[in-house]
């Protein structure tokens, strides 16, 4: 592994309790697509975004800290901006591993995830559970 701790998407992928940041309802857009294709593999998935109630009917979350239970992954489909945030947040509660989608993260996400000593893919999920 790098110093980033980089895991191979296989083991990530087979967590099954996931939640994905910047879930929205534009089936257009990749939070949507992301969240609707781990539902259809049989993921349990937590849409997050403070902008929406609801997600294709499923609740939508605010924050980490308002999901039922913790998920083992958090996909990122935010800015890295948003992404470190959601990093600040994922380090409070204990989750260790994060996917981060082309354009989530930046040099400054690389540095937290170490710091935190996180596990994180970067890939897109889409092309991976194929």
């Amino acid at each position: 592994m790098t110093d980033n701790k980089m895991l191979p998407e296989e083991l990530m992928l087979e967590l099954k309790k996931w939640a994905v940041i910047g879930a929205n309802q534009n089936p257009e857009k990749f939070g949507n697509m992301i969240y609707n294709k781990l539902k259809r593999k049989g993921y349990t998935v937590y849409p997050v975004n403070p902008v929406y109630k609801d997600i294709d009917g499923d609740p939508c979350y605010a924050s980490l800290a308002d999901l039922p239970e913790i998920p083992e992954v958090l996909n990122m489909v935010v800015s890295p901006k948003r992404t470190k945030l959601f990093l600040q947040e994922a380090h409070k509660l204990g989750i260790k591993n994060i996917w981060l989608q082309p354009g989530t993260y930046d040099d400054e996400v690389l540095a937290m995830l170490k710091e935190f000593d996180m596990n994180a893919v970067q890939a897109c999920v889409l092309v991976a559970t194929r």
